[in-house]
């Protein structure tokens, strides 16, 4: 058949689609040619680092938490092992009858395992979700021996925190636990699951030491995340161990004295070099409970206990200091010449100002008293006198040179600063002028004033030491080295030596007298003799017709409408070395209560003697006149 122009043309077009088509094909190769050849050349070593991203999981390791030891080395907060049974879903296949037949070895209500089931169910069914820490030996060994009955399931071990002396010392010790949002910096190690770092006392304070820097492991993972195998791993470093002041023996025995009272809290210092030995705040806790996790039932226990367990009253607690803060009024007094070593006053038993009275504790009065026994004899009336002539800002100056009205410098959180008044004070606050009688009332330690038991263990060191102004601190080494509060130089705050001296001589007529308000309390023991200061503060006022009519002794008063007992010493009388301070919440009186206390704290830590001797670097910085003087 004859081929026609059309067929031709026909032919023509197929060719040039063809041809078009073949090109494009052509082109298409090549392009695809040179993305392989990019991609498997060009960029190799970027896509081989992506694959192993992908195939290589980097996680964190938490570091062992160092060791926090007391001044002799003895440990006071440890790491166990702790064996964890954990659960892993796709194994176990029934877990709630899995969970039912672990519950026969380790017993779990129905809201543990409520629990477990959502933590499974928020999870892919490949990881490990803990059922229960804290298992004993003996339920780690049923189960290990019903594992074949119990799919899933296995042992874990980790580190728990461990405080093997219990309550004691938990208030300055602290504890650790699990980390809350608004702890959260940024730090990765935070947000490990189960980590957990100081909440309270030495714990918080030190906690950047201690925490140490994290570990890493690296694993390789398929392609839904299941772990195959390790491939590397770098443990990290660990925490550094403190080294504490206290002595925990003492703490020990501190703590158990307390016991007797309600609520009570002391502490003993060293006068030279600010070392804490003991902080004691009673009722007392187990911090293993939050160590471990604590539950609904115990923490409920805590936070309703009307004597406040949770709350470190050495540190924090704010009371009237009473006729403790007498000495500071009587060396006011000195220093502006208003009075001098023999100034006497005369005590009807009241003093009036204006058409208001003031009474003396002792309704008769004391009669005609000079300084030493005024203070020896707590005489409120004398100091009334005193007190006008100088004036409440005076006062204040003095009592801040002494460590009161500023939160201490010590090492510890939450310490408050306690409240020393002055005219200013209260027009700024409550925009009325200060009247007379708020200074009689200051004079004594009562009204606005307010002081915590540390800084009332301070106050009593710098009157004893020679007038110098030692920081309190609780750390003494942190990862071997010096804590620089126990090397620093202790400056003098400025107080004659006379002065000073005629005050240590006051504490000691306290409990060496014949009418020393401590007498029945004083040591005897030769060379371990201390001297002191009552106090007793008042939290309500006493009318003029319970004056009258004869006030409720406070044995039959409601606990809560009880005076506060204190008490300030120190020891021994011939070389000055520990400081006490003892607060008896609504004791009652400082000499019938708190003395005792103090008396048996400071025989107690004489026997164990917690301080090096006085040639030691840290003690030798303290000045050895006013000590030599009664040495």
């Amino acid at each position: 058949m004859p081929v026609t122009g059309r067929d031709m043309e026909r032919q023509r077009l197929v060719g040039r689609r063809a041809l078009v088509l073949g090109g494009g094909q052509l082109a298409l190769f090549g392009a695809l040619i040179g993305r392989m050849y990019y991609l498997q050349v060009e960029q190799a070593d970027r896509y081989a680092t992506l694959a192993d991203d992908n195939r290589i999981n980097l996680r964190l390791l938490p570091p062992a938490r160092g060791k926090l030891l007391d001044r002799f080395g003895e440990p006071i907060a440890i790491n166990n092992q702790d064996f964890r049974v954990t659960l892993v879903a796709e194994q176990a296949g029934d877990v709630e009858g899995t969970l039912r037949a672990l519950t026969d070895i380790v017993a779990m209500d129905e809201g543990e395992i409520a629990r477990v089931l959502r933590d499974i169910r928020s999870r892919q069914r490949f990881v490990p979700v803990t059922v229960r820490s804290n298992l004993t030996w003996e339920q780690v060994s049923r189960i290990e021996v019903n594992a074949p009955e119990l799919p899933g399931i296995s042992i874990e071990v980790g580190d728990l925190r461990s405080y093997p002396h219990g309550r004691a010392g938990v208030h300055g010790v602290g504890y650790v636990g699990a980390v809350s949002e608004e702890e959260l910096t940024g730090d990765p190690l935070l947000g490990l699951p189960g980590f957990k770092i100081g909440k309270t006392g030495a714990e918080r304070q030190f906690e950047s030491a201690l925490r140490g820097a994290a570990g890493s492991s690296q694993v390789e993972v398929n392609s839904v995340g299941r772990v195959i195998r390790e491939i590397a791993r770098d443990e990290g470093t660990p925490g550094a161990d403190v080294e504490l002041t206290l002595d925990i023996g003492l703490q020990q025995a501190v703590q158990e004295r307390l016991t007797s009272e309600y609520s009570a809290s002391a502490v003993v210092m060293d006068v030279h070099n600010g070392e804490i030995y003991a902080l004691a705040s009673h009722p007392a806790y187990d911090p293993n409970l939050f160590a471990r996790g604590i539950g609904t039932a115990d923490w409920r226990r805590l936070i309703d206990d009307m004597y406040r367990p949770l709350t470190n009253k050495a540190i924090s607690g704010q009371y009237a200091p009473g006729s403790t803060f007498k000495m500071l009024v009587a060396l006011a007094a000195l220093e502006a010449g208003e009075a001098g070593v023999g100034f006497e006053s005369y005590c009807p038993g009241h003093m009036d100002l204006g058409d208001h009275r003031f009474h003396c504790w002792k309704r008769g009065g004391h009669g005609r008293v000079d300084m030493v026994q005024a203070i020896a004899q707590s005489c409120d009336t004398y100091f009334y006198d005193l007190s006008l002539k100088i004036g409440v800002d005076a006062i204040a100056g003095m009592a801040r040179r002494f460590g009161l009205g500023t939160v201490p410098e010590v090492d510890l959180p939450a310490s408050r600063p306690g409240l020393i008044p002055t005219r200013a004070w209260k027009q700024a606050t409550m925009g009325a002028p200060w009247q007379g009688g708020e200074t009689l009332i200051t004079s004594i330690g009562q009204g606005y004033v307010l002081a915590t038991p540390l800084q009332l263990a301070v106050m009593t060191a710098r009157m004893v030491n020679g007038g110098r102004a030692v920081v309190p601190h609780i750390g003494r080494r942190i990862g071997g080295e010096l804590n620089p509060l126990s090397v620093r130089p202790a400056p003098a705050i400025g107080i004659a030596p006379p002065f000073l001296d005629l005050m240590v001589d006051s504490m000691i007529e306290v409990t060496e007298g014949r009418q020393g308000t401590a007498r029945t309390s004083a040591i005897t023991e030769p060379g371990w003799e201390m001297g002191g200061k009552t106090g007793t503060s008042q939290v309500r006022r006493i009318s003029a017709a319970e004056r009258l009519s004869g006030i409720i002794p406070n044995e039959e008063r409601p606990w809560r409408l009880r005076d506060h007992a204190l008490f300030v010493g120190f020891a021994p009388i011939h070389r000055p070395r520990y400081a006490v301070s003892v607060v008896v919440e609504h004791g009652g009186s400082g000499s019938a209560v708190a003395a005792p206390i103090a008396r048996d704290i400071l025989l107690e830590t004489q026997r164990r003697r917690p301080a090096e001797p006085l040639s030691d670097p840290i003690a030798a910085m303290a000045p050895t006149a006013s000590r030599d003087r009664r040495g």
